[in-house]
């Protein structure tokens, strides 16, 4: 794909890597510095494999030692958190997308080991695998032990943030007494389905005939979070299934502007400023998402599922919250203002010196997250906040 930019050396993004890291910041939220300065170490050129060598290189063997850790039964805490240091590293390694061989082996490398961590949680992980045409649906729930029958909320990122990789938001959910199910949208991670296919929708609606059925959750108080290229479905789930929905939060997502080519062409050009390896990797990981190998392809394919076009706007909506940045150059703020014009009142809150998803420079990493989890837990009518159990301090 040509690009108006110039891509970014291999010594920038070095150094990219090391600042998020140092600050914490996406997608290095979890990734220690050190660990990233031996990462980055050895890297010798872009090329993908190689680059999900180097990250792998450096997980391994944190795995090596959460099973000793295991294995010797120390601390639930210790050992989730050595786990968890080897699934982060491998998670990098798969960065943004499993496109590659050796990108696809970090994606299982991370997803074992994130399953090891898991067992260890404060909160534990249910794999829950629903039979689907002829594949299946794979998410983890969580529920807190501290409430009964507690509101549920299923949540879901973006083109390069899994369900593996949502454990922050759900634990901060957690204390506050909300179950959670973490998904893969459409394209990405486990999902069988992609973007255009005509079952998509239905894949998120056998979650939610899942959740209804459990003994364990609150079927009549479930809530939606979509974040980035995944606010896409939040949005449209929230009109489509708004009897069975509580609440639903569209974050630095798309539903009409941002599917077209006015915006697109010049987003896969010069946009995507907050993305590690600029417009390209995004158009990458969104065309695999889309089931599309070339941009054309995809330039015909995304105006299809503008929410605008389908007649959905105007219909009932669930409480939905809209969030994102003002000046996000991968997903409009117009598609909340359109939003906003339609249909039922609407929430909203847009950071006005604010990027894709609302990060703004300066602002804690969590502030967002807390205003959204907050929100949720006022919509789902969950009690006060639970006794946090010792484990979950940390």
């Amino acid at each position: 794909m040509d690009t108006a930019s110039r891509p970014k050396t291999l010594d920038e993004i070095k150094q990219d890597v090391l600042r998020r890291a140092e600050k914490h910041l996406s997608p290095f939220n979890h990734v220690r510095l050190e660990d990233a300065e031996r990462a980055v170490a050895t890297l010798t050129s872009l090329d993908r494999d190689q680059w999900a060598e180097a990250w792998c290189r450096v997980g391994l063997p944190y795995e090596a030692k959460g099973d000793e850790l295991a294995r010797r039964g120390a601390p639930r805490a210790q050992t989730a958190e050595a786990y968890y240091n080897g699934f982060e590293l491998c998670r990098m390694g798969r960065y943004p997308c499993a496109s590659t061989p050796g990108k696809q082996q970090a994606y299982r490398h991370s997803m074992r080991i994130f399953r090891k961590a898991s067992r260890h949680f404060p909160v534990p992980v249910e794999v829950v695998e629903l039979p689907f045409g002829r594949g299946q649906l794979v998410g983890y729930l969580q529920v807190p032990a501290a409430a009964a029958r507690p509101p549920v909320v299923m949540h879901w990122g973006g083109v390069d943030g899994w369900k593996e990789d949502r454990q922050r938001a759900s634990g901060m959910m957690h204390a506050l007494g909300i179950a959670t199910l973490t998904v893969d949208m459409p394209g990405t991670g486990e999902s069988p389905l992609r973007y255009p296919d005509p079952d998509a929708e239905r894949g998120f609606s056998t979650f939610l005939d899942h959740l209804s059925q459990r003994p364990d959750v609150d079927g009549s108080r479930i809530g939606v979070w979509g974040g980035s290229f995944g606010g896409y479905w939040a949005a449209r789930l929230a009109h489509v299934e708004a009897k069975r929905l509580r609440a639903a939060v569209f974050q630095g997502g798309s539903v009409h502007y941002g599917l077209q080519e006015k915006w697109l062409r010049p987003a896969f050009s010069t946009g995507a400023s907050g993305y590690l390896f600029g417009p390209a990797s995004m158009f990458e990981a969104r065309s695999q998402a889309m089931g599309v190998a070339t941009l054309e392809e995809l330039l015909k394919i995304a105006p299809t599922l503008s929410l605008l076009d389908r007649g959905l706007l105007d219909g009932p909506c669930a409480p939905l919250l809209c969030v994102n940045g003002k000046l996000d150059d991968m997903a409009p703020v117009d598609d909340i203002y359109l939003l906003l014009e339609h249909g039922a009142p609407k929430a909203a809150r847009i950071y006005p010196k604010g990027g894709h998803m609302g990060r703004t420079p300066g602002m804690p990493e969590d502030e967002i997250t807390k205003l959204i989890t907050d929100w949720l837990a006022l919509r789902l009518g969950t009690p006060q906040k639970p006794p946090m159990h010792a484990d979950e301090r940390r």
